[in-house]
């Protein structure tokens, strides 16, 4: 799931360039960014901060990125994520109101159960991405992309206006609270010590709310964006820095930026919104078929299903890869070639993966290059080398699942 421009840094520890349109030095826009509860607590840690989709956020801290990318795989980080939209639907209509916008089986999930979505378009392509929790408090709980904020909140709005014009019970409210991110394999022995409930019955997907470091009405969500274990903590803004504060007692725990983020979703494979899926990319061409749900795929009823349907049994032109290289790193917008030197695709994301000292990346080719071990070219600052189609995930994932829970990571 998208969460972040693609700042990851080279292996040398310098960080990559951000493209201006997203991500540029504070002096550029600092009157006009939005900040999170979290902005001064930021500072106070040597976060360094830029401007990423109308927010400051940290990019980093005082640790380098490849540091604070192995600690996470290691240990446990928390990130800051509390630009992300977070939208409650309510009313009895509410399953309707998501169903008519997302690929998903919303009604089969049980309380407190979530997935991953989509929202589509009539052409079948990707608006963003989104995780959709059926909470046992009778309502929706929706988190999706800041980059997206305007258009998520605006097409959510525009149904529930639609509905409720129809006489619908349903209605939407956006939450302003902070949403903090504790990932690692020792996360949920970190978070267990500040809680009464057994993080043993919360797998991965599932949500709750209880009381953390002694602060009610906090929803945990056991989720992340790493492919590691870990959870998201949905608290009240007035407490974010209590709760990071209290978190960072630990010696588990560091803090990490935007930088570590972007290179641990690529290892585990999770696409970035705007770069590996978009409003022409449809699910199945990014290799994401596993977000319909069979009642919907079988009812044909979500927006572009009549595209998107057909490509399950069909032939599409492009699918989404994996790619792995050695050499200069590859990069966003980087030539495909096949062994002739024909461009047949681009790469849509890429760095060095701390963790596999190798370069990897994702892009998009034509289908009879999409099977792993297939050798292509990948051209590089104008110089061409050699990579090789490879499965994903690159660095195995680390959910925590149980047998009635089906991870979409192995799908």
């Amino acid at each position: 799931m998208q969460r972040v421009v693609s700042v990851v840094a080279h292996l040398g520890f310098r960080l990559q360039a951000l493209p201006p349109a997203l991500c540029r030095p504070l002096s550029c826009a600092q009157d006009v960014l939005r900040r999170t509860p979290l902005y001064d607590f930021h500072l106070a840690h040597g976060g360094k901060m830029v401007a990423f989709a109308g927010w400051s956020l940290p990019v980093q801290y005082r640790d380098s990125h490849t540091d604070s990318h192995l600690h996470t795989r290691q240990h446990c980080s928390l990130f800051d994520v509390s630009h992300m939209l977070q939208t409650k639907i309510f009313g009895s209509d509410r399953v309707k109101l998501m169903e008519s916008l997302v690929v998903g089986d919303i009604a089969e999930l049980r309380p407190n159960q979530g997935t991953l979505s989509l929202f589509t378009n009539e052409a079948g392509g990707i608006l963003d991405d989104l995780i959709v929790t059926n909470t046992s408090e009778g309502h929706l709980y929706v988190v999706s992309n800041a980059g997206c904020w305007e258009k998520d909140l605006a097409l959510m709005q525009d149904k529930v206006r639609e509905l409720q014009n129809q006489g619908r019970d349903v209605g939407l409210e956006v939450l302003d609270n902070a949403l903090l991110a504790l990932q690692g394999p020792t996360a949920a022995q970190v978070l267990q010590a500040s809680v009464a409930d057994d993080l043993k019955k919360l797998p991965f997907m599932t949500s709750a709310v209880m009381e953390v470091f002694g602060v009610s009405g906090c929803r945990v969500t056991r989720c992340g964006y790493t492919g590691e274990d870990g959870v998201e903590i949905s608290v009240p803004a007035a407490e974010a820095v209590h709760l990071a504060t209290a978190l960072l007692k630990n010696p588990e725990v560091k803090l990490a930026g935007l930088a570590a983020r972007d290179s641990l979703r690529l290892e585990a494979g999770l696409c970035l919104y705007g770069n590996d899926i978009d409003e022409h990319t449809t699910p199945v061409e990014g290799s994401l078929s596993w977000t319909l749900g069979k009642r919907r795929r079988a009812a044909m009823d979500f927006p572009g299903a009549k595209v998107i349907v057909p490509q399950l049994k069909g032939k599409v032109q492009r699918r989404r890869v994996g790619l792995m290289c050695e050499g200069a790193p590859m990069r966003a917008h980087s030539p495909i070639l096949n062994m002739e030197g024909t461009k047949i695709g681009t790469v849509t994301s890429g760095c060095p993966s701390p963790s596999l000292k190798k370069n990897v990346a994702m892009g998009y080719v034509p289908c009879e290059y999409s099977r792993p071990g297939t050798m292509l070219l990948v051209e590089v600052r104008r110089k061409q080398q050699m990579a090789v189609v490879s499965k994903m995930p690159f660095v195995s994932t680390n959910y925590y699942t149980l047998n009635f829970l089906q991870d979409p990571a192995s799908e």
